[in-house]
C-alpha cells in the first residue's frame, strides 16, 4: 500500500497544473477559432505536433534552442493560420453549413498526420537539452524546468491574447464577430478579415504549444488527435469564447489527470478524463467556469 503524504499529494498538485497549462493553451487557440467561426477545428492538435517536429527539426539540424525558436515557430503559425484559412476555410466558413468546415478539417488532420509520417516516420521524437531533466526543489517538491517555463508560457500567451481581444479595434471586432456575426457585419466589421486574424492567432498559439509539448514529452505524428480532444474537454470546462476560461479548464483537466493516474489503477486516466467531458456537456454545456444565463 502507497503511503500517501502531504508531500506527494503536492506534487500529483503541482504537475497537474504545470501540464495542465499546456492542455489550457492548446484550448485557447481552438477558443479562437471555435468562438469566432463556430467551427470544430479538430486540426488543431494535429498543427500542434507539427509544430513540435519544426522545433525538433530547428533544435537537431540548426541548433537552435527550442525556446528561442519560438519566434521563428509563431511567426510560421501565423502565416499557416492566414494560409489555410484563406485557402481552405474561406468559403466554407460563411456557410450554413457548418458539416463543410469540419469535413475539411478531418481532411486536412489526415493529411497532415501522413505528411509528419513520410517526413519524419512514425517513431516517437523529443528534444533533450541539457536543463530538460533539470528540477528545482523546495521543500522536498520537484518542479520540472521545462514544464515551470511551459506553465509561464501559457500564462503569458493566455495574458496577451486577451489584452489584445479587449485593447485593440481587431480584437474588439472578432469578439464581435463572435457574439452575433451579422450585427458586426452590418456596423462595418469585415467577417473573412475578422476569421483571418481569429486563424493567424489560433495557430500561431498553437506554435507555442507545439514548443512546449516538444520540451516536455516524446510526441509522435498520431498524438494530435488525443491533445485537440484534450483542449475541446478543457473548453468544455472552461466556456467556449473565454481565454481565461479555456486556461483554467486545461489546468483542472491536469489536475484530473494527475490525480487520477496515481490514485485509479489500470490506466482509467482517459476514461476519466472523457467521462467528465461529457458529464460536464450534460449538466453545464456553456461550461463550469461560465455563469449561466437564464433564458425567459
Amino acid at each position: 500500500m502507497v503511503r500517501i503524504s502531504l508531500h506527494l499529494v503536492v506534487q500529483l498538485l503541482i504537475n497537474g497544473i504545470l501540464f495542465g497549462a499546456v492542455y489550457g493553451i492548446a484550448a485557447v487557440g481552438l477558443s479562437l477559432i471555435l468562438g469566432t467561426m463556430r467551427i470544430i477545428f479538430i486540426t488543431q492538435g494535429t498543427i500542434i505536433i507539427l509544430f513540435s517536429y519544426v522545433c525538433y527539426w530547428l533544435f537537431t539540424l540548426l541548433g537552435i534552442d527550442p525556446y528561442l525558436s519560438l519566434v521563428i515557430v509563431m511567426a510560421m503559425g501565423v502565416l499557416l493560420g492566414v494560409a489555410i484559412y484563406r485557402g481552405l476555410f474561406q468559403k466554407a466558413a460563411v456557410s450554413a453549413d457548418k458539416n463543410i468546415s469540419l469535413l475539411i478539417a478531418i481532411g486536412v488532420m489526415f493529411f497532415l498526420e501522413n505528411f509528419m509520417t513520410v517526413l519524419w516516420t512514425p517513431n516517437p521524437r523529443s528534444v533533450t537539452t541539457t536543463y530538460t531533466s533539470f528540477a528545482l526543489r523546495f521543500a522536498g517538491v520537484g518542479i520540472s524546468f521545462t514544464r515551470l517555463i511551459g506553465f509561464a508560457l501559457a500564462i503569458a500567451a493566455a495574458g496577451a491574447v486577451a489584452l489584445f481581444l479587449r485593447k485593440t479595434f481587431i480584437g474588439i471586432a472578432v469578439r464581435a464577430a463572435s457574439e452575433d456575426v451579422i450585427s458586426a457585419t452590418l456596423m462595418g466589421v469585415s467577417p473573412h478579415r475578422v476569421n483571418s486574424f481569429a486563424f493567424a492567432m489560433g495557430i500561431g498559439i498553437a506554435g507555442i504549444a507545439g514548443v512546449d509539448m516538444a520540451t516536455i514529452y516524446p510526441f509522435d505524428p498520431f498524438y494530435g488527435f488525443v491533445f485537440v480532444l484534450k483542449g475541446m474537454i478543457s473548453l468544455a470546462i472552461g466556456g467556449v469564447g473565454s481565454v481565461t476560461g479555456a486556461l483554467l479548464g486545461g489546468i483542472i483537466l491536469g489536475l484530473i489527470e494527475s490525480l487520477a493516474a496515481f490514485f485509479v489503477p489500470g490506466g482509467w486516466t482517459d476514461t476519466i478524463s472523457y467521462g467528465v467531458f461529457l458529464i460536464v456537456l450534460m449538466w453545464r454545456p456553456e461550461g463550469l467556469l461560465v455563469r449561466s444565463v437564464k433564458k425567459a
